[in-house]
C-alpha cells in the first residue's frame, strides 16, 4: 500500500508539473532548480535600436501631484493610478509617485529599493547608486542593466539599461524611470530629461 501511495503522489506531482510548464516558468521550483533560480542575462547588441534624435522635440509633462518634467513629444502615453509613462518602441520613461517618511539615502536605496529591484525585475545588474544634485535639489540616481519583457508576438527579449532617479519632497517619492536598449545612444536626452524636473 506505501508503494502505491508514493507513485500515487509522484504521478500526480508530475502531471502538476507539466501542466504548469505550459503557462511560463514554473516559480515553485525555484529554489529546487538552478535553471528557475534565476532569469539568464542577455547579451546586448552590437548595434542597438533606441537612439533618441537629436531633433526629438519634448514637451512638458504637468503632473496633478504637484511637479512636472519634459518627455519626448508623440511617445505614447499611458495613464496610472500613481502617474504616467511615455513610451516608443524600446524606449521608456515611467513616472511614479508614493508616500516616504523620509527623503532616500544611498544606504536606505541599497537596503530596500536595490533588493526590490532586482527581485522584481528581469536579470538586474546594478552598476551604481550615487547621490546627485539637479536643478530640483538633491536625488539618488540608480543606474542599472536588465532584461526587456519578452515581445508578446515574437517572444524576444533585449538587453535595456536604466536610470531610475528618486526626488523627494514633503513626504512624497517621485521615481523617474528612463529606460532604452543597452548602447544606445541617449545621453544627452536623459540629462535633458532628468533635469527638467521640477516640483511646483
Amino acid at each position: 500500500m506505501e508503494n502505491i501511495a508514493t507513485n500515487t503522489r509522484r504521478t500526480v506531482i508530475a502531471t502538476v508539473v507539466s501542466s504548469l510548464a505550459c503557462f511560463g516558468p514554473i516559480s515553485i521550483l525555484a529554489e529546487s532548480s538552478p535553471a528557475f533560480s534565476a532569469e539568464k542575462v542577455i547579451q546586448a547588441e552590437k548595434n542597438p535600436p533606441g537612439d533618441i534624435p537629436d531633433t526629438q522635440v519634448f514637451i512638458d509633462y504637468a503632473s496633478p501631484h504637484h511637479f512636472m518634467m519634459k518627455v519626448p513629444e508623440g511617445w505614447a502615453r499611458s495613464d496610472r493610478a500613481d502617474g504616467a509613462s511615455f513610451v516608443d518602441k524600446l524606449d521608456g520613461v515611467i513616472v511614479s509617485v508614493s508616500k516616504a517618511a523620509t527623503a532616500p539615502t544611498i544606504e536606505s536605496v541599497k537596503t530596500n529599493e536595490v533588493p526590490n529591484l532586482k527581485t522584481a525585475g528581469r536579470a538586474v545588474t546594478i552598476a551604481s547608486v550615487e547621490a546627485v544634485k539637479l536643478p530640483a535639489g538633491p536625488a539618488i540616481r540608480i543606474v542599472y542593466n536588465s532584461n526587456s519583457e519578452p515581445n508578446a508576438v515574437t517572444d524576444k527579449q533585449v538587453r535595456l539599461e536604466n536610470e531610475r532617479y528618486l526626488y523627494f519632497k514633503d513626504g512624497e517619492l517621485v521615481t523617474v524611470e528612463l529606460y532604452a536598449p543597452k548602447g544606445a545612444d541617449n545621453v544627452d536626452q536623459w540629462q535633458l530629461m532628468s533635469k527638467s524636473f521640477r516640483w511646483n
